[in-house]
């Protein structure tokens, strides 16, 4: 198999078993198969429906705040470190995936028109306990029609990945980059700005969204990124942006990357902007802004410094000890990787915290030592990891897992016996990340205990994101500078031809 780490680590193969929609045969997975294939016949859309795309964890719910993160986190890491995709075989696998969920995001809304009053938000289930291919009840489809939140998120997936398919698939791109768009017109909205979950006891529980001014910075950012259009840029680096989403002001939460807050992602994506291409005035001081600010994020994750408490195996707290702290440490894991090769590829041989200097090396092992905790270096030698390593969970929190593949169908509550079962998952949801152990570094391998045993689609992405960045191949590339910059127009003007020389 492609492996990490000259053959010691997990295959690079981001996987939830969580695919809805026409799967077909060759799906990979021999326990899935064609599911949700009726999904949004309750829409105006019910000519095309809102089939496809992926089940958010364990549950059949499609939300589409979390699974728009995970695509852009994916094509993120797919731009960067194209070559090593590649190195490993594993390019075509991953830009299938992506398109997957780019295919379904474009569902979701009138992507061919330029102004939308709604999209949709999520295909709903938390009750029942089938296999995604047996479900035999209503699953409502939920539209909203404000969510600057949702909409900025959608909008940076399909920019994203309009920059992965630009040579490969160049119609497909403008579609993405069209659709996106659109969603941007909907998110900047003036009569549209409030959380997309407010008051929704559908989504609020699950992904209840705390802001979305880090949305606009993370949208825009991707659009000119996709688009090369300055109006773009100059939202990203509008000063309410920062102000309105507290970037500045050096609150230690806003520094941990998530599904929620792309503040931190956003803004080391900015100072990628400043490292490489220096555009100078009129953006150069919030880009500065950005840079610092990046910088300190990156110190809070170093254990010297002491700003999150760390369990005693090594593992960061960044959610300060609630439940599911993987996915965390492995998105911070991801940005301090790539801000490490950002300097790299400069010959900046590190940054400043405060008054120390912090060589380069100091932030890739603290990125390794989050994924190594992860992967089984850790006081209970359990990976994390489905199906990596000798000792991983067993009882996974996944419907599709745990209940037999043997032709035999349970109802809504029939599948209970499934959840409720002591037995190990007959069906292993290979390399799927689960929620992770406590702060005590202990771990309950529990399928009712989901805050332990659960996957999720956006944890795996940055686990996925995280791998690749650290993974050593042969020809040791580290990122790709240039290809996130084709779009983006010469920033300074060309000099006027010298005058003619002069005559009496």
């Amino acid at each position: 198999s492609n492996t990490c780490n000259n053959n010691s680590g997990p295959s690079v193969r981001p996987s939830c078993g969580c695919a809805a929609g026409k799967l077909g045969k060759s799906n990979g997975i021999s326990w899935r198969g064609d599911s949700g294939l009726q999904d949004g016949n309750d829409t105006v859309f019910k000519k095309r429906g809102l089939v496809g795309g992926y089940y958010d964890a364990g549950d059949n719910t499609k939300f589409n705040f979390p699974m728009a993160y995970a695509m852009t986190m994916l094509s993120w890491s797919c731009i960067e470190y194209s070559h090593k995709y590649r190195s490993i075989g594993e390019y075509t696998h991953l830009t299938d995936l992506i398109k997957w969920g780019t295919d379904y995001l474009l569902l979701n809304f009138n992507s061919s028109a330029a102004t939308v009053d709604h999209i949709y938000a999520q295909v709903d289930d938390h009750y029942c306990w089938e296999r995604p291919e047996d479900m035999d009840y209503p699953r409502p489809a939920i539209a909203v029609s404000a969510g600057p939140d949702l909409a900025g998120e959608m909008a940076a997936a399909l920019a994203a990945a309009s920059i992965v398919f630009r040579d490969s698939n160049a119609a497909y791109s403008r579609r993405l980059v069209r659709g996106a768009e659109t969603l941007f017109r909907f998110a900047r909205d003036q009569g549209r700005r409030r959380s997309y979950c407010r008051g929704n006891p559908f989504i609020e529980p699950y992904y209840n969204s705390t802001g979305y001014y880090d949305e606009y910075m993370w949208g825009a950012t991707w659009l000119y990124y996709a688009t090369g259009n300055n109006t773009y840029l100059s939202l990203a680096t509008n000063r309410g942006l920062p102000k309105n989403s507290r970037a500045f002001l050096g609150i230690p939460d806003l520094s941990v990357p998530s599904w929620d807050n792309k503040l931190p992602a956003a803004m080391l994506l900015l100072t990628r902007f400043r490292i490489f291409l220096s555009p100078g005035y009129p953006y150069e001081d919030m880009l500065r802004m950005y840079h610092n600010v990046t910088a300190l994020n990156m110190c809070s994750y170093l254990p010297q410094f002491a700003v999150f408490n760390w369990t005693k195996g090594g593992l960061i707290q960044l959610n300060h000890g609630r439940p599911q702290p993987l996915q965390y440490a492995a998105n911070a894991a991801f940005l301090a990787s790539l801000f490490a090769d950002y300097l790299n590829a400069t010959d900046v041989p590190g940054f400043n915290c405060g008054p120390n200097f912090i060589p380069i090396h100091v932030l890739r092992s603290f990125a390794t030592s989050q994924v190594d905790y992860i992967m089984g270096k850790n006081p209970l030698k359990m990976s994390y990891i489905v199906g990596y390593g000798d000792k991983f969970p067993r009882h996974v929190h996944h419907r599709g897992a745990s209940i037999p593949h043997n032709k035999r169908r349970y109802s809504c509550t029939g599948g209970w016996k499934w959840k409720d079962s002591s037995k190990p998952n007959p069906n292993n949801v290979t390399g799927a990340m689960v929620g992770g152990p406590d702060r005590f570094d202990h771990f309950h391998d529990s399928r009712n205990n989901y805050s332990y045993t659960e996957p999720t689609l956006a944890g795996n992405a940055g686990l996925v994101a995280a791998l690749v960045s650290l993974t050593v191949t042969d020809a040791n590339y580290g990122i790709d500078k240039n290809s996130i910059f084709e779009a983006v127009p010469p920033l300074y003007p060309q000099s006027p031809p010298p005058p003619p020389p002069w005559r009496p």
